[in-house]
């Protein structure tokens, strides 16, 4: 039933041209080379460590590891991150 409603929402969201992000709390992933990242629509910070920074958001936990890295900012729907980033993984 919850995949029907999901599946419902997208094909909905898709035939309005709206975007998938804001329509169904998608998180959005901004990746600025190998110095910035910045995560729309998470759903907090579960760990945060100078080579580890771990995510919550809808699809499960976004995992960014890399040297130096420093949360800049934090705001109810985003977080940017500065560093060396070397890898970004979601985790379901």
């Amino acid at each position: 039933m919850k995949k029907d409603m999901g599946r419902f929402k997208e094909s909905i969201t898709t035939a309005l041209d709206l975007p998938l992000d804001v329509a169904l709390d998608l998180p959005k992933i901004e990746i600025i080379g190998d110095v910035r990242i910045n995560i729309t629509n998470h759903k907090g910070i579960i760990e945060y460590t100078n080579d580890l920074i771990r995510i919550n958001s809808k699809i499960g936990m976004i995992k960014i590891t890399g040297q130096g890295l420093e949360i800049k900012n934090v705001l109810m729907e985003e977080i940017s991150i500065n560093g060396l980033i070397e890898k970004v993984e979601i985790i379901r």
